[in-house]
């Protein structure tokens, strides 16, 4: 009965260990689907029904093709997006996409200034305010921008087809990303827009630089009002695509 007894309460203890409070669970993805935003000169996502109904045999039977860029919607960007020889999508460790989540809100300035880009001074107040951004977190930049999902033209700052030269919308400064690469050594940056760099970038400089660090990006996230500014843990899992320069994203959170 000892024996029981301690097996049991090893059970408990293992059960208690893996279980998830669902109030903790953050969901920081956008559905996919035909109205999901994608790049400009991008194919988007479509859904392609094949069958759904009830069969001959009388149960139910559902199946779909689906198809789009591997840059729609909530999405990865492996670093071999803008970096040669670096990791492709599957080649990213997973422990590299698992980690402290920081938030740096810059809503406010992103709501006067459409292309603002975040900056050191950003950084330096929010370490100020929440201390040094730890060695292997994942910063995530929250401009407000989840508030046009849905609004292409809100969301892109134009919403003709093709059109790439006059994005406008809120990213990551240069500066800003050689800081976190060189002095804080992030394992992964994303944000609430379509790029980390800011609309009319031509040159996508931080894509650049952060996949010449091997980091990855993870752009059009949903949700990070929702986030605390430090204290979640952040889980951001793709498609594994083999020699994908990206991949659709399940990204979400365990809040603190």
């Amino acid at each position: 009965m000892k024996t029981l007894a301690v097996i049991t309460f090893a059970l408990m203890m293992a059960f208690s260990a893996h279980a998830l409070d669902e109030k903790k669970l953050l969901d920081l993805t956008y559905a996919f689907s035909a109205e999901t935003h994608h790049w400009p000169t991008a194919k988007p996502f479509h859904f392609e029904k094949v069958a759904e109904g009830r069969t001959p045999g009388g149960f139910w039977y559902s199946s779909y093709n689906y198809g789009g860029s591997e840059h729609v919607g909530t999405h990865l960007d492996a670093p071999f997006h803008f970096a040669e020889g670096k990791w492709t999508t599957e080649q990213i460790p997973l422990s590299r996409l698992i980690g402290p989540g920081v938030v740096i809100d810059v809503s406010r300035q992103a709501g006067k200034n459409s292309d603002y880009k975040l900056q050191l001074s950003d950084i330096s107040a929010w370490e100020k305010a929440h201390g040094r951004i730890a060695t292997g977190a994942i910063l995530l930049i929250r401009s407000g921008w989840g508030k046009f999902w849905g609004d292409r033209k809100g969301y892109f700052g134009t919403d003709a087809p093709g059109d790439i030269d006059n994005l406008h919308f809120p990213g990551l400064s240069k500066e800003a990303a050689e800081f976190l690469v060189k002095q804080r050594h992030i394992k992964a940056v994303g944000i609430d827009t379509p790029s980390i760099d800011h609309g009319p970038s031509k040159d996508f400089v931080t894509h650049q630089l952060f996949g010449a660090a091997n980091v990855a990006i993870f752009e059009n996230v949903a949700s990070l009002a929702r986030l605390p500014a430090k204290g979640a843990t952040i889980y951001a899992i793709p498609m594994k695509i083999k020699g994908g320069s990206g991949a659709p994203l399940r990204i979400f959170a365990v809040l603190p």
